[in-house]
């Protein structure tokens, strides 16, 4: 069974260098990981972590409402696939009600685009480029 918990920001970082950051130049330390409205989930499989999520107060311009980023979502990848990601999701979004949230956005590399698309997430917009990451969408949920 995954539980899901609320950790710090610096027990993200592993996981994040490991699947987001290996061998991409580009840091694994987010901007606003520190924030007092910032909060990171992490999805624990005994007692092993092996997912990490990170949820940022931050408006994308052509959205309106209260809005939150998720930023920095892996799974290691040998738990892959086993509803981490989506039982993040799931808890995020009943702590994202709770602060009166009514927009949860990302950018979604091309890989995790019906990932996200499960999770009830819509593209907005065109495909654009990350430098050493890759295509990405733009996506967004109404809370």
């Amino acid at each position: 069974m995954i539980q899901i918990n609320e950790i710090s920001a610096q027990e993200t970082f592993p996981i994040r260098l490991e699947v987001l950051r290996k061998n991409i130049p580009l840091p694994f330390e987010f901007n606003g990981d520190f924030d007092e409205n910032t909060f990171h989930l992490g999805a624990f499989k005994n007692d092993k972590l092996i997912a990490v999520s990170s949820y940022m107060k931050a408006n994308f311009k052509n959205f309106e409402g209260n809005q939150y980023q998720l930023r920095g979502m892996a799974t290691l990848t040998e738990y892959q696939g086993f509803g981490a990601g989506k039982l993040m999701l799931q808890k995020a979004d009943q702590i994202l009600k709770g602060k009166n949230i009514t927009i949860i956005w990302c950018n979604a590399r091309i890989a995790a685009v019906d990932f996200y698309k499960k999770q009830g997430f819509q593209t907005y917009g065109n495909k654009f480029e990350i430098s050493c990451v890759g295509e990405h969408y733009v996506m967004f949920k109404k809370i």
